[in-house]
């Protein structure tokens, strides 16, 4: 799914009768009275603007336009239960009396605004005679004026609505962020596994090649130094190959690629030292990237938990949504974590951030904490 269809597949919703009736007919005065002011405001600024007393007059307009585009955002929001957020302006801070007005003029969303104000008095001349007869006429009430209300709020979704340049603006400086933080936590996890491999695995076949070429020297001479010799190596080898396997399941464990997260987060709650409840829905079976950064959030969280939190239990709950893995889990610790640059919590938000996840953590001090990670399945 590309970013564009994810800024258009919003779903709005049908309206519930009443409301929608109630919307029209205290709509209908609030519109007449926006109107009239927007409409004698513009026409007496641009009128007098000549002799400088239009220009106070148009800022007042102006501001009068935006302040009623938010009450709209959030009236239609109520009654016609329109997926409306406040909108995210052009910054003004800093900026003097004039300047400020000036970036209004250039905000797109202000003429979006203005545009939605203009054509909600016509609609509103419209809707009023239809919410009269739906008070008279049942079937109407049931049928017709929801129908009409999500029109509206169509209308006022794509006009009050998030600006869709700056939401792929902003999806695209998420993505960049998120890009470069999986770099950073590749980068790392690559320099982890070359220590491990260099201090671990590499110095044990190091040992076996020198107890070999030893025996291999004293073969004739002295039989039983060599047999000493081929069990020290015998031994090496076999911590070798238990490393290098502890280093391929840090990679990716193979009970996550043969039996999905239940098996595997249940394996990883029997190694732990607290007791560890867990329950995993995740049906149907999420992407293996969605499934390796669930395994081992749960895995590192649950490795701090033990460390750090002085808990005696954790909870370890995974589900699916139609679009994401929610991992949550909790303890019965002292509370107090954080997000820290640097920190293990860090850590784990990196982590999700290289499939676009996000990581939230509620710890008030004397606990209980919650980790909640939201993993998006489609990226």
């Amino acid at each position: 799914m590309t970013i564009d269809q994810q800024v258009q597949q919003v779903q709005i919703p049908r309206p519930r009768p009443l409301r929608t009736i109630v919307y029209m007919f205290v709509s209908f005065l609030f519109r007449l009275l926006q109107f009239v002011l927007i409409i004698v405001g513009l026409s007496v600024g641009i009128a007098t603007a000549v002799v400088w007393i239009g220009f106070p007059i148009l800022m007042a307009t102006t501001n009068f336009i935006r302040w009623s585009a938010d009450r709209e955002r959030g009236w239609a929001r109520k009654m016609l239960e329109t997926p409306l957020e406040p909108v995210e302006r052009l910054s003004l801070e800093g900026l003097s009396l004039v300047k400020r007005w000036l970036t209004r003029l250039t905000d797109p969303t202000t003429w979006r605004d203005l545009a939605y104000l203009m054509l909600a008095f016509p609609l509103a001349c419209v809707e009023l005679p239809i919410a009269i007869a739906s008070i008279v006429l049942l079937p109407m009430a049931i049928w017709v004026t929801p129908w009409v209300g999500w029109l509206h709020g169509n209308l006022a979704f794509s006009l009050l609505g998030p600006n869709r340049t700056q939401k792929l603006e902003q999806k695209a400086e998420r993505l960049q962020a998120s890009r470069a933080r999986g770099v950073d936590a590749a980068e790392a996890e690559r320099r982890r596994i070359e220590r491990d491999l260099h201090d671990g695995a590499q110095q044990r076949l190091v040992a076996v090649a020198m107890s070999l070429g030893r025996a291999k020297s004293k073969f004739d001479q002295d039989p039983d130094a060599v047999r000493e010799l081929i069990d020290e190596a015998h031994l090496d080898a076999k911590l070798a190959v238990s490393e290098l396997r502890d280093l391929a399941r840090g990679i990716y464990p193979a009970v996550l690629g043969d039996r999905g997260l239940d098996a595997a987060l249940s394996a990883q709650a029997a190694k732990s030292p607290i007791h560890v409840d867990v329950e995993v829905d995740v049906e149907p079976r999420p992407p293996a990237a969605v499934e390796t950064t669930a395994y081992f959030i749960v895995g590192e969280t649950l490795t701090n938990i033990a460390k750090h939190s002085g808990a005696t239990e954790a909870g370890v709950k995974v589900w699916r949504t139609d679009a994401m893995v929610i991992v949550e889990i909790t303890d019965n610790g002292h509370g107090g974590a954080e997000v820290r640059p640097g920190g293990g919590l860090a850590g784990l938000a990196d982590r999700a951030a290289t499939i676009d996840g996000v990581i939230t953590v509620v710890s008030p001090p004397g606990g209980p904490t919650v980790i909640r990670a939201d993993l998006p399945c489609q990226w």
